[in-house]
C-alpha cells in the first residue's frame, strides 16, 4: 500500500527499526478495531496515521520529528496490512479472490518503484531540501487510503458481525450481482453465530483446531523474508556497486505458483551465486567486470524477483487471509503481519554484516531456505482456490496430514470452548 512511497531508496534500513516495530504492535491492536468496528474503520485509521506521519516528517524541524512521524507511518502499515488483505479476501467472489489479492502485492510494487523514482529526482534539486518531498509524498496515498474508506462498503462479513444483517444481505446483492444470495448469506450468519460464541480470539487460536492455519500464519510470512526478496529492494544499491553497476492469476492454482516460483528463485540464486563466486570471489573485487557479465547477473536478479512477484509475493498476503474462520480472522492476520515485521526487520538489521562475512554465501543462505520452504508448501498446503472463504474448514478436514487435529479438534476442544464462553 502506501507505505512503500516512503521509504527512501538510500536509507539502506537504518530507518526501519522504529516504523517496523511500530507496524507490529499497531497490528495488534488494529486485531480488535477491525472486529468491532469493521474493516473499512481499520483501513481509515491507516490512512489519518499515514498522513500525520507524512506531515511529520515532511515539516521536520529536528531528529524527534522525524522518529515519531516514522511511528505513524508504522502503525499505518499495521493498520493497512491487517485490514486490507481481509477486506479484499471477504468482498471478492472466490472465483477472483486470488487475482484481486494479488493486486496488494502489485501495488506495494508499483509504490517502491515511483518512491525511487521520485527520489533519484529529488536528490537532485538544489539547496538540499528534497528530503521534505521524498517523505512527505507519503502524503498522497494517505490521502488515496482515506478517500477510499470513506467511500467503500463495509464487508457482509463485517456487517453481520455487528449485528446489521438486513444491511449485510443488501450489500451482498450489490457486490455479487445477483438477487439471490440467500445460501451465501446463511454461509456467513451461521459463521459470525460460531464467531460470537469466542469472547477470546486470541487464546483460540492458539487451540489445536487452528493449528494448520496458524502453522501458515506463522510458516508463510516468515518464509517470504528469507526467500532474501527484501535484499533487493532494501539494498539495491549496496547490491549494484558491489556488481560494479548503475542500474530492475488467476488461472493457476496456489499451491502450482508457490512450487514454480520457489523453484525459479532457487535455480536463480544458484546461477547468481556461481557467477558471483567466480568473477568476484571472497576478496569482493572483480576486477574488470565486463559488461556482457554484468547484464548477465542483473537478468538472473530480474528472473529472480519476477519469480517472487507472481508468488511469494503475493500469496503471501493472500493465503493466510483466507484460511481462517471468522471468529479468529483478525488475530490470525495479526499474527500474519507480525511474523512479517519481525523477520524484515531481522533480516534489515544483519544483512550488511552478513553480506561482508559470508560474500557470495549469503546466496547461499537464502537458497536453503527457498529450499525449505518450499518443500513445506508442497508437503503441507492444501489448494484453497476457488474456495469459499466460510468454507475453507473443508480443505483440513480433507488434508491427510491436517485432518488429524481438526477432527479430533472439533470433537474434543469445542465443547471445551462453549462451556467457556
Amino acid at each position: 500500500m502506501g507505505g512503500a512511497i516512503v521509504d527512501t531508496g538510500n536509507n539502506n534500513g537504518k530507518q526501519y527499526p522504529g516504523k517496523l516495530t511500530s507496524a507490529l504492535v499497531s497490528s495488534i491492536g488494529a486485531s480488535k478495531i477491525t472486529r468491532l468496528l469493521g474493516r473499512r474503520v481499520t483501513m481509515l485509521w491507516g490512512g489519518i496515521l499515514f498522513l500525520c506521519g507524512a506531515v511529520l516528517n515532511a515539516s521536520a524541524q529536528n531528529v524527534w520529528m522525524l522518529i515519531v512521524g516514522r511511528l505513524f507511518l508504522g502503525f499505518g502499515i499495521g493498520c493497512a496490512n491487517q485490514s486490507v488483505p481481509i477486506y479484499v479476501s471477504e468482498m471478492a467472489p472466490s472465483k477472483y479472490r486470488g487475482a484481486l489479492n494479488m493486486l496488494f502485492q502489485l501495488t506495494i510494487t508499483i509504490g517502491i518503484l515511483i518512491a525511487n523514482l521520485l527520489n533519484y529526482f529529488f536528490a537532485k534539486i538544489e539547496g538540499g531540501w528534497g528530503w521534505r518531498l521524498s517523505l512527505g509524498g507519503a502524503a498522497v496515498p494517505a490521502l488515496l487510503i482515506i478517500a477510499g474508506s470513506l467511500t467503500l462498503p463495509d464487508t457482509p462479513n463485517s456487517l453481520i458481525e455487528r449485528g446489521k444483517n438486513e444491511e449485510a444481505k443488501d450489500q451482498l446483492k450489490k457486490i455479487r450481482g445477483v438477487p439471490n444470495v440467500d445460501e451465501e448469506y446463511n454461509d456467513l450468519v451461521n459463521a459470525s453465530e460460531v464467531s460470537k460464541q469466542v469472547k477470546h480470539p486470541w487464546r483460540t487460536l492458539l487451540t489445536k483446531k487452528y493449528r494448520p492455519q496458524l502453522v501458515f500464519a506463522i510458516g508463510i510470512p516468515a518464509f517470504q523474508q528469507l526467500t532474501g526478496m527484501n535484499v533487493i529492494t532494501f539494498y539495491a544499491p549496496v547490491l549494484s556497486r558491489l556488481l560494479g553497476l548503475e542500474a530492475v492469476l488467476r488461472s493457476c492454482q496456489r499451491r502450482t505458483l508457490f512450487l514454480e516460483g520457489g523453484i525459479q528463485m532457487f535455480i536463480c540464486q544458484a546461477i547468481i551465486t556461481i557467477a558471483i563466486a567466480l568473477k568476484f570471489g571472497v576478496s569482493g573485487n572483480p576486477g574488470v567486470l565486463p559488461t556482457w557479465y554484468a547484464y548477465g547477473l542483473v537478468f538472473f536478479i530480474c528472473v529472480y524477483v519476477a519469480g517472487f512477484a507472481w508468488s511469494w509475493g503475493p500469496l503471501g498476503w493472500l493465503v493466510p487471509s483466507e484460511i481462517f474462520p471468522l471468529e479468529v480472522r483478525s488475530a490470525a492476520q495479526s499474527v500474519n503481519v507480525s511474523v512479517n515485521m519481525i523477520f524484515t526487520f531481522a533480516i534489515a538489521q544483519v544483512f550488511t554484516a552478513m553480506l561482508c562475512h559470508l560474500k557470495f554465501g549469503l546466496f547461499i543462505f537464502f537458497a536453503i531456505f527457498v529450499i525449505i520452504m518450499t518443500v513445506f508448501i508442497y508437503k503441507l498446503l492444501p489448494e484453497t482456490k476457488g474456495v469459499p472463504i466460510e468454507e475453507m474448514a473443508v480443505v483440513w478436514r480433507e488434508h491427510p496430514y491436517w485432518k488429524l487435529y481438526v477432527e479430533e479438534e472439533e470433537v474434543q476442544v469445542v465443547p471445551q470452548s462453549l462451556e467457556m464462553v
